[in-house]
């Protein structure tokens, strides 16, 4: 909104933007009923394990730390009216200025597969199950590798490529940094949509720690014991 003395914009009350933002929605709505809005409940934008990681190590970054709280009240406001993540890939319609909303596409670099095998190394016999994985319950040392720049499972600036249909001459304009935020709250809900936006099989990890798990039982078969695991017993131990 422009007004007063030499064209300096007026600020917009939070309401007033929340308001225009839902109206944006429902009309997008009624053209697309599948539409998926980010919508943050409290006030933090995401609080568990994977969607916290996920904004945390976005701030770790000097050359984004400047920038992405510009888009913390846009997504905070509801302003994050569509967003859609696949391999390697963010697609989102952001409220702003105008009365359509922006398009925002995101591409993240797919995981290297060597990366990939050093992790799942790292990992070994240290995940109980596909539940405690997602979940973010594993030990604190193993949270360090996956958060680890460089070589863990979170992308680092160079990795993400961003792009707005805004005017904006920034490369990250307030419509990106509000769909990044938004990736940390809708991995909030679905924490398996990290893996496949980094184009990587979380299965891998359980499947190496079980496969060892195993194999040390196996080893340890010929000592006495006062109970025999089945096939029924291992699944449930193992959390399959």
């Amino acid at each position: 909104m422009w007004g007063g003395y030499y064209g300096y914009k007026l600020y917009k009350p939070v309401a007033e933007k929340k308001a225009e933002a839902q109206k944006k929605l429902a009309k997008l709505r009624q053209k697309n009923p599948d539409i998926a809005p980010i919508v943050i409940e409290g006030r933090k934008i995401a609080v568990t394990w994977w969607g916290a990681a996920w904004n945390k190590n976005l701030e770790s970054y000097a050359d984004y730390a400047n920038r992405i709280g510009r888009g913390r009240s846009y997504v905070m406001s509801g302003m994050v009216l569509d967003l859609r993540i696949g391999p390697g890939v963010i697609n989102a319609k952001v409220s702003g200025s105008r009365k359509t909303p922006y398009d925002v596409l995101i591409r993240i670099d797919k995981l290297s597969e060597a990366r990939w095998k050093i992790i799942v190394k790292q990992c070994s016999r240290r995940i109980a199950g596909i539940s405690d994985l997602v979940e973010g319950k594993f030990p604190e040392d193993l949270a360090q590798i996956f958060l680890k720049r460089g070589t863990g499972l979170f992308p680092s600036p160079s990795e993400i490529h961003l792009d707005c249909s805004c005017p904006d001459w920034a490369e990250m304009c307030k419509h990106v940094a509000a769909a990044l935020y938004g990736v940390g709250a809708r991995l909030d809900h679905d924490p398996t949509l990290f893996f496949t936006l980094r184009g990587i099989d979380f299965s891998e990890l359980l499947k190496k720690s079980v496969e060892e798990k195993i194999g040390a039982m196996l080893k340890n078969a010929g000592k006495k014991s006062g109970r025999t695991l089945d096939d029924a017993d291992i699944a449930g131990l193992f959390g399959l």
